[in-house]
C-alpha cells in the first residue's frame, strides 16, 4: 500500500499528511479550495523544514516527503486511485456521510476508507456506501507528529481484515493502535471530554485560574498537558461539537459547560483564533 488521501486539511488532516509522507507514503491533500491548500503547505512544509533541522528527519526521508505530498481541491481526482482514504473534515455527521458517499462513488472497490473521527459512528456513515466492511475510524490524536496512539474503531460491519490493515498502517508511521468497539466517544474522548468539562466547570465557578486548574492536573495527576491547554489546541469548537453530540447519545454528564458554549458564540475558539482559555499571538 503506498497511496494515501487525506480530506480536509484543518489541525488533523495537515498532521496525518505530514506523518504519512515522512513515513514514505505517497500523499495527497485535498481541501475546497487553492487558498486554504496554500496555508496548509506552508504549514507542513514549515514542520518538515524545522523537523529536519532539528534532527528529526533523516536527508532521505525529508527530501521523499516533500517529493510524495501533493495538493489538490478536485476529490474525484485526489482519491481514485488511493488505497487508503483517511477523512479529516468537521465533527459533523451530515457532512462526513457526505464526504464518504462521494469516496464510496470514486474510489477503487479495495480502498479502505477510514474517519479520523473523535466521537462518532463507523457504522452510521459505513451505512451510506456500498462498502462498509472497509469503512473504519482511524482516530489519530494532536499533534500527529508527536502523539503515538491511534484508536481504531470497528463499527458493526467493519471486516477483520479491514482492522488488520488499519494495524499494518500504524506501526508503518510508527505508532501504537488499540483495538476498540464502537461506543459514543471511544475511549479517550469520551474520558478527555469529562475531564475538560469539568476543567471549564471549576473556571466558571471560580474555584481556581485557567493556569492553576491545569497546573494542578499536569503536576498533581502527570498529565502532559492541562485540560484547558489541550482544549485551546483542540478548538473550543470542536470540543464543543464533540460534547454536544455525547450529550444527545450518552446523556446529561455529557451536558457541555456554559462557559465553553458561552466561548465558542463569542469567537474565543482557541489557539486558531488567538483566544480562548488563554490568550496566544
Amino acid at each position: 500500500m503506498r497511496e494515501v488521501t487525506v480530506i480536509g486539511s484543518g489541525v488533523m488532516g495537515k498532521g496525518i499528511a505530514y506523518a504519512c509522507a515522512v513515513s514514505g507514503f505517497r500523499v495527497t491533500l485535498n481541501d475546497l479550495n487553492e487558498e486554504i491548500l496554500s496555508r496548509a503547505r506552508e504549514e507542513i512544509e514549515n514542520l518538515m523544514d524545522s523537523s529536519f533541522h532539528a534532527g528529526f528527519l533523516e536527508q532521505e526521508a525529508y527530501e521523499t516527503a516533500k517529493r510524495n505530498l501533493v495538493y489538490e481541491t478536485d476529490l474525484p481526482a485526489a482519491a481514485e486511485k488511493a488505497d487508503l482514504v483517511i477523512e479529516a473534515v468537521l465533527e459533523n455527521i451530515e457532512l462526513k456521510i457526505a464526504v464518504f458517499r462521494q469516496l464510496d462513488a470514486v474510489c477503487k472497490p479495495e480502498t479502505v476508507l477510514a474517519t479520523n473521527t473523535s466521537t462518532m459512528s463507523p457504522t452510521e456513515i459505513g451505512a451510506y456506501t456500498c462498502r462498509p466492511d472497509k469503512v473504519v475510524a482511524m482516530h489519530f490524536f494532536n499533534p500527529v507528529h508527536k502523539m503515538k496512539l491511534i484508536e481504531v474503531v470497528k463499527g458493526l460491519e467493519t471486516s477483520d481484515e479491514t482492522v488488520a490493515f488499519i494495524r499494518e498502517i500504524a506501526t508503518a508511521l510508527k505508532k501504537e493502535a488499540v483495538e476498540v468497539n464502537e461506543f459514543p466517544g471511544f475511549v479517550t474522548s469520551r474520558m478527555n471530554c469529562l475531564i475538560g468539562n469539568e476543567a471549564m466547570n471549576l473556571l466558571m465557578e471560580g474555584v481556581a485560574s485557567a493556569a492553576d486548574i491545569d497546573k494542578a492536573m499536569k503536576l498533581g495527576l502527570n498529565h502532559p498537558m492541562g485540560p484547558l491547554e489541550l482544549a485551546d489546541l483542540v478548538g473550543l469548537d470542536t470540543r464543543l461539537r464533540n460534547m454536544e453530540y455525547l450529550h444527545k447519545t450518552l446523556g446529561e454528564k455529557y451536558r457541555p459547560c456554559l462557559l465553553l458554549v458561552n466561548y465558542v458564540k463569542a469567537g474565543r475558539l482557541g489557539k486558531k483564533s488567538g483566544k480562548g482559555f488563554y490568550e496566544y499571538e
